[in-house]
């Protein structure tokens, strides 16, 4: 399938047809960019045609001629590693917990563990009965469980691991079942509320106001997106919560970064208040953990109706394993796409954080459409996506041969991608806005900055 006959293919899942003033450019050399076989240069060239039209349309809603958008699929794919190319200064962070990777079990299978953050790391060590910290010691430990039970014992402690699978292996399960019998991603009207008219702006996403709740990649890269047409987004954590700082290189620019904590007293009241003025909620954490504070979609689409409320989680809302926490790699793995990659003697996962950065740019691309919708319509609408349905696609679009791809772009190539931001961080080297719009192109109006720069509050 070509990209722009996909690209239609996913709007049609937010119930946006073709318009007969529809520009889209696809350029580069597609598939592969990279040494893996799957066609993520195809799939995230798609989703970020399908987010340009969208924005195309949010421009046109605010009384303007339609925009014409362009994709480099290079660059696209290009942009499913874009943490790689980040700078301090002229240095690159380091974002791999040295224990992060594949281990051999008992029973001749391979379990891959996320260890980046202090918690996961210790669950790691303590599950396997580790005598010590060291990589040598994890693999001793792990070399004497078996891979099913190790994974499990992870999933109901607070541990990140999964069984290297194969795609057959997965696509029997339950968990597998459940994510085939949903689409990319699904957009839902949940409550009554008038249209609210868009104003004339200078882009396409001026004043609408997001609160992103999310951490790590997927979610923040979905609030980059946004950022980077127009959106007031206010990026929220509390301090307590694990996050690693060198991420906002990446993922941070265009945002305000503030601190919040539902355990403090007046925590959920703030969270309340900012909700109430919010056109978007945007969140990553498990399905029902936010319902339980009082912030469930319902709960939000009572206290602002015409609120887009836009959810990405690691296995989707359905299945078994709905629960089960998640990153990108260690989805990889459960899903069969690391095996793919490699062998399931020797998995190795892809050269690129493809469900993660897609997952991102569906997750905008969804709330963009409602957006729309509502500014149309009126309604309250709620999005939602998940790393395992990202997964699910891109093995949808079947393989290739990469065995003669490049490790990586040129350096002149990579350059040309990237831009440096004087920023209360140092001077950061992040890449620039690969969707192109001829008449608002995108832009980051404010540098990364740390947690705590900003307020809580709506400017």
């Amino acid at each position: 399938m070509n990209v722009p006959t996909l690209t239609h293919s996913i709007l049609k899942l937010g119930n946006r047809a073709p318009r007969n003033d529809d520009r889209l450019e696809i350029a580069g050399t597609g598939d592969p960019v990279f040494p893996t076989p799957f066609r993520i240069a195809t799939a995230a060239s798609a989703v970020l045609g399908a987010a340009g039209l969208v924005l195309s349309d949010l421009w046109r809603l605010r009384g303007n001629a339609a925009q014409s958008v362009r994709i480099d699929t290079r660059s696209a794919a290009a942009s499913l590693r874009s943490s790689v190319y980040v700078t301090r200064d002229g240095v690159k962070p380091k974002f791999w917990d040295p224990l992060v990777g594949h281990y051999r079990t008992r029973d001749s299978r391979h379990i891959f563990l996320h260890t980046n953050h202090a918690h996961h790391r210790a669950a790691a060590l303590r599950l396997s009965g580790a005598t010590g910290d060291t990589r040598a010691d994890l693999e001793s430990a792990v070399a004497k469980l078996d891979a099913f039970a190790f994974e499990t014992a992870l999933a109901a402690e607070d541990g990140i691991g999964a069984v290297t699978r194969t795609r057959g292996e997965w696509n029997a399960s339950a968990q597998g079942k459940s994510i085939a019998a949903l689409p990319l991603f699904t957009i839902d009207k949940i409550g009554e509320a008038p249209p609210r008219k868009l104003p004339d702006a200078a882009r396409p996403l001026s004043g609408i106001r997001v609160l992103d709740l999310t951490r790590v990649l997927a979610g923040p890269a979905a609030g980059r997106l946004l950022a980077e047409h127009g959106g007031d987004v206010l990026h929220l954590a509390a301090p307590h919560t694990p996050y690693q700082t060198e991420l906002l290189y990446d993922t941070g620019p265009g945002k305000r970064c503030a601190w919040l904590d539902l355990d403090t007293s007046d925590g959920p009241a703030m969270l309340r208040d900012l909700a109430a003025g919010a056109d978007v909620f945007l969140q990553s954490y498990r399905p029902g953990a936010l319902a339980r504070r009082g912030f469930g979609a319902d709960e939000l689409a009572r206290l602002r109706p015409g609120i887009v409320v836009t959810e990405l989680c690691a296995y989707s809302h359905e299945g078994p394993w709905a629960m089960r926490r998640g990153f990108d790699s260690v989805v990889q793995n459960a899903m069969g796409l690391a095996a793919t990659q490699s062998s399931l003697a020797a998995p190795k996962n892809m050269p690129v954080q493809a469900l993660d950065y897609i997952g991102g740019y569906v997750a905008a691309l969804g709330t963009m459409l409602a957006l729309a919708r509502q500014a149309q319509e009126g309604g309250t609408w709620r999005v939602r996506t998940s790393l395992a349905q990202i997964g699910h696609f891109l093995a949808s679009l079947g393989t290739l041969d990469a065995s003669n791809a490049p490790t990586d772009l040129p350096p002149d190539d990579i350059s040309k991608l990237m831009t440096e931001t004087d920023s209360p961080f140092g001077r950061i080297g992040h890449f620039k806005p690969v969707l192109e719009l001829d008449r608002t192109p995108g832009f980051y109006a404010r540098p990364p900055e740390p947690f705590g720069t900003s307020k809580p509050e709506w400017l």
